[in-house]
């Protein structure tokens, strides 16, 4: 594809108008459901990273608008999201909330930079324990974050997740912690028991309000959302330096990883759910990009798509990009009416929607096929998961990516093997390399060797190895290289041209090498062969 056309590829397109008009009706409604839906949610997200509610609702209407536009999905609904709250968390702690906005622009522009350069497809090569693993972390660190909260008191600034969550238990005072814990639970069985009557019930939004007006009437004092202000910001670039950048570089690539890894699983989720649905996941990496910034130029934290809103968004009719744009409309209807209202909803109340929302972001289903699967990929899927409460997420999926390639690299090599084939001639030997082509293979065959006593020809045949890169191709030049130290000849059987093109790119082999002793047939091969025994007939007279 050329430059020109892949731009194109990644911009809006006259389909996206001819679904809205084909789907509008249905996108209306499941647009304000979803609204309903993400209200607590995006409230709740923002609380938990640090940071005021008004940046999860200016989030959710600016970050939620340009990915619904610019996106490579009909049905992706984008926000505040959990998995990003335990990114953003440690740099509000640090550097307190001035500083999420310019971390949301430099997310969205390497999210953007990857989409432009085409990898969007990259993230599918990632092995699956990898991104549970790297998923249940992620719920892991959101279950603890809200342990504070839940006992009411204020989280130590900067410190570990885990030892925060822990200290947390030493720091109570008094006994209104036992309500907001009341509290907490209250929400928790009210979102499970209306979820379990109906999967349609905006269970997260009943249970906020149901709670909040508990809190109202018993009137104890506990640590509430407070004054969030009526209207939207201006739009400005957030204030930076560049000691801010060089300090936020590493996060601003966490979040951007992290970014891309939701967003484009929870688009390949949704195109599943809808007969003949589809997605562009380069499109996608620019849309969310182009939302992260602008969330950033609004005063807004990151975001990313949001595969439970996407869902309830599929679920109720929503087919176009019309229906994230109405979610996002439904926010700031919130802002300009209902500002005051929102200012009374308990952080204990937030912290029961997100201990939901972290138990509903692991796949028992999943971990119980890998767990039946192999222990090595059991491992990776824990290791990836206990790095990533104890660690950070850019060292998690790092290790368990390395972690995970090294044991597939030892099942390949444990599937490749030396085998030795029927000879109907003593003097030749036909031995057969099987699976991947590893320098290891050089050292088995050390070993076959003394076990060819006699023989003065061996017909080295490749046909059944799977992989043959570089490294394959140095294997191949360290077993003829061992057989022809023991001074018998060799021919080589089945090597693909573009093999025998590389080892004479790499200077491992020469032309009247590869026409002297490499054949690509049977019969070529035993021909070869008992030509070579003739010359050392003739030589030897």
């Amino acid at each position: 594809m050329s430059i020109l056309a892949h731009i194109r590829s990644v911009l809006p397109c006259k389909d996206d108008a001819q679904q809205v008009a084909r789907h509008w009706k249905g996108d209306i409604f499941a647009g304000i459901t979803v609204g309903v839906v993400a209200l607590p949610l995006a409230l709740a997200f923002a609380v938990a990273s640090g940071v005021s509610a008004e940046m999860g609702l200016i989030t959710a209407v600016v970050a939620g608008t340009v990915a619904a536009i610019f996106g490579g999905s009909n049905y992706q609904v984008s926000g505040p999201t959990g998995a990003m709250v335990v990114i953003i968390a440690p740099v509000t702690a640090l550097y307190g909330q001035g500083i999420v906005p310019l971390l949301a622009l430099m997310c969205g522009f390497f999210v953007f930079l990857a989409g432009i350069l085409g990898l969007g497809r990259a993230v599918s090569l990632l092995p699956w324990p990898v991104i549970e693993g790297f998923t249940l972390g992620i719920a892991g660190l959101l279950f603890l974050q809200q342990v504070p909260n839940l006992l009411g008191v204020a989280a130590k600034k900067g410190g570990n997740t885990v030892v925060t969550a822990f200290r947390a238990f030493f720091d109570i005072e008094g006994i209104a912690w036992m309500f907001t814990l009341m509290l907490a639970l209250l929400t928790v069985l009210i979102i499970v028991g209306l979820g379990k009557l109906s999967p349609k019930i905006p269970g997260s939004l009943i249970a906020v309000v149901v709670a909040t007006g508990v809190a109202v009437v018993c009137r104890v004092k506990i640590p509430s959302i407070g004054t969030i202000p009526d209207s939207l910001p201006a739009p400005h670039l957030p204030h930076a330096t560049m000691d801010m950048v060089m300090q936020l570089l590493p996060v601003a690539l966490a979040a951007a990883a992290l970014c891309a890894i939701e967003s484009l699983l929870s688009a390949r989720v949704a195109a599943g759910m809808v007969p003949g649905g589809s997605y562009n996941p380069d499109r996608e990496l620019v849309g969310q990009g182009m939302a992260n910034m602008a969330a950033g130029c609004f005063g807004g934290l990151p975001a990313t798509g949001a595969i439970a809103r996407t869902a309830v968004n599929i679920r109720t009719g929503g087919r176009s990009r019309l229906s994230a744009v109405i979610h996002a409309l439904f926010f700031i209807g919130v802002i300009y009416l209902a500002s005051t209202a929102v200012s009374y909803i308990p952080l204990a109340t937030l912290a029961g929607v997100l201990i939901v929302t972290a138990w509903n972001m692991v796949s028992r289903k999943n971990i119980m096929q890998i767990a039946y699967s192999t222990r090595s990929d059991l491992s990776v899927l824990f290791l990836t998961a206990i790095l990533t409460i104890v660690l950070d997420i850019i060292w998690a999926v790092a290790v368990g990516i390395l972690v995970a390639g090294i044991l597939v690299l030892r099942r390949l090599a444990a599937r490749s093997g030396i085998v030795r084939e029927n000879s109907e001639n003593p003097r030749i030997a036909a031995i057969r390399i099987d699976g991947t082509m590893f320098f290891g293979v050089a050292d088995r065959m050390e070993h076959e060797i003394p076990k060819l006593g006699g023989v003065e020809v061996v017909i080295l045949r490749l046909s059944r190895v799977g992989v043959l890169d570089a490294s394959g191709v140095k294997g191949i030049g360290e077993v003829v290289d061992r057989i022809l130290g023991s001074g018998r000849k060799v021919v080589v059987l089945g090597a693909a041209p573009e093999v025998l093109a590389m080892g004479i790119r790499m200077g491992l082999l020469r032309q009247d090498q590869v026409d002297d002793h490499y054949r690509d047939t049977r019969e070529a091969a035993w021909e070869r062969a008992e030509e070579i025994l003739d010359e050392l007939d003739a030589a030897k007279k």
